[in-house]
């Protein structure tokens, strides 16, 4: 029972330091060493070095490839100002009538092509501030608005996206970046319509209410805020780009037709039984295929961005270098969280936790397996951080019990991407307080609206999902 309250006390304690800002980095092993003290027969120093930085260090050695070429791939579209021309693009056609609807797909095109939701919010920001005063709609709305486009459907559940939150439980399921892909429409359908709904209902309220856009300084340049705990460094302001539609967005359709192609014919289609020899891991394609699939669509639209864009990178060096910097941390910090969950898993009281999360519905792990990703999401205020210290207590164990009760790993995959984007939007997220701090507006002026759009709309899509899961099976 102690070790229980020692695990207890070491969730509420990550929780409470992460919304004050304390970084992952520290917090993380820290906290797992308070849960350690609380298990007397479990040993410090041990738990630390053999089994948190073990599990830290599978991690980085899995998910380095992703997390660094996601970062350069962003930066460059940044840097070069291709995603500025795809964002201003998209609200030219659409215009100032449409206003939430041409924020929000602007942000889910730059974000499913592979671009950081950090630099689409700082991207998309003064495009949005300009269209919000022109359709006399209130500022206070852009922070959901760019939320439900960045934060949600194209981050987990729009099939292949290689969003990192897709590609985390591609080695614990050995499936790919498009598994289950009726259902991850259906659930980034569900969210982008709920959303919509709010954020519609909302303007509407605010029009009749005569509130307009509202007296706020200049909107056009804001100055970039220090990133949020764990958060990628804010970029600099792109000056104003002089391309093509077509050249901008080549690379991020690179990136999806790419990833479908390398994921479903071509890895599948070689002769890769290399992978079965101990210097290769004595693994086989099915295991590898995502993570390769994903590396490989970002490597090569990374080299198309720079091919088509090399005039407009001024210093291309230092661009490949801020990406490459920016990549660490974020790394870092979700692989901290790994560590945690490892030690966690490995005193004595969390067996009574297992049980009582896989007993929540033990004939259906999509249930249990919902419950639990979100609730970690929720108390770390990170959705791969959650998604992680789930999977790396519990993932084998679902998938043993999807496998007896008939549920596909790919089921298992979209149900547990899709449960990282409700609770992990909560005020502590750090996507969170550094979007709010692009807008220059508080959580109290915004939040709610984030909230509907970024917690509650994901939430009853998964909802949904797990229903229509569990009727039809992956589809």
């Amino acid at each position: 029972m102690i070790s229980i309250l020692g695990i207890g006390l070491s969730l509420a304690l990550l929780m409470v330091l992460a919304y004050r800002g304390v970084g992952v980095l520290l917090l993380a092993p820290l906290c797992a060493l308070l849960a350690v003290l609380f298990s007397p027969a479990t040993p410090l120093l041990a738990s630390y070095t053999q089994v948190f930085m073990p599990a830290l260090g599978g991690f980085v050695v899995a998910f380095f490839p992703l997390f660094l070429l996601g970062a350069v791939f962003g930066k460059l579209m940044e840097a070069s100002g291709a995603a500025l021309v795809i964002a201003r693009a998209i609200v030219r056609v659409l215009g100032a009538q449409r206003a939430l609807l041409a924020i929000v797909l602007a942000c889910a095109v730059l974000t499913y092509g592979g671009v950081s939701l950090f630099v689409v919010a700082f991207a998309v920001y003064p495009i949005a501030a300009a269209l919000f005063r022109q359709a006399g709609l209130p500022k206070r709305l852009i922070p959901a608005t760019i939320a439900l486009g960045a934060f949600t459907f194209t981050m987990t559940a729009l099939p292949g996206t290689p969003a990192i939150q897709n590609a985390i439980p591609m080695p614990y399921f050995g499936t790919t970046p498009f598994a289950a892909p009726g259902l991850g429409l259906i659930g980034g359908g569900l969210m982008l319509a709920l959303g919509m709904l709010w954020l519609s209902r909302r303007a509407a309220a605010a029009r009749a209410e005569g509130e307009g856009y509202g007296e706020h300084e200049a909107d056009t340049a804001p100055e970039a805020p220090p990133p949020a705990a764990g958060a990628l460094a804010v970029p600099a302001v792109p000056t104003v780009p002089t391309m093509g539609f077509g050249r901008a967005i080549a690379p991020v359709l690179l990136v999806v037709l790419l990833n479908y192609l390398l994921a479903t014919w071509l890895w599948p289609a070689l002769d890769t039984g290399y992978l079965a020899l101990p210097q290769y891991g004595q693994t086989q394609i099915g295991a590898v295929r995502g993570i390769w699939a994903v590396i490989g669509a970002l490597a090569a639209a990374t080299v198309l961005l720079v091919l088509l864009q090399r005039r407009q990178l001024a210093d291309l060096k230092a661009t490949l270098e801020a990406g490459a910097t920016a990549s660490v941390l974020p790394l870092l910090n979700t692989a901290s969280q790994v560590g945690y969950g490892a030690v966690i898993a490995s005193l004595a009281g969390f067996a009574l936790v297992r049980d009582a999360v896989l007993g929540i519905a033990p004939d259906n792990p999509l249930v249990s397996m919902s419950i639990a990703v979100n609730i970690l999401a929720g108390i770390t205020g990170s959705a791969s951080g959650g998604m992680s210290i789930a999977l790396q207590t519990l993932g084998a164990t679902w998938l043993e019990m999807g496998r007896n009760a008939g549920i596909s790993p790919e089921l298992l995959h979209r149900v547990t991407a899709i449960a990282t984007g409700g609770l992990d939007s909560l005020p502590h997220n750090g996507a969170v307080i550094t979007l709010l701090g692009i807008c220059k507006l508080s959580h109290r002026q915004s939040y709610l609206d984030i909230f509907m759009v970024a917690v509650a709309a994901p939430v009853l899509a998964l909802v949904a999902v797990v229903m229509l899961g569990s009727a039809f099976g992956s589809f």
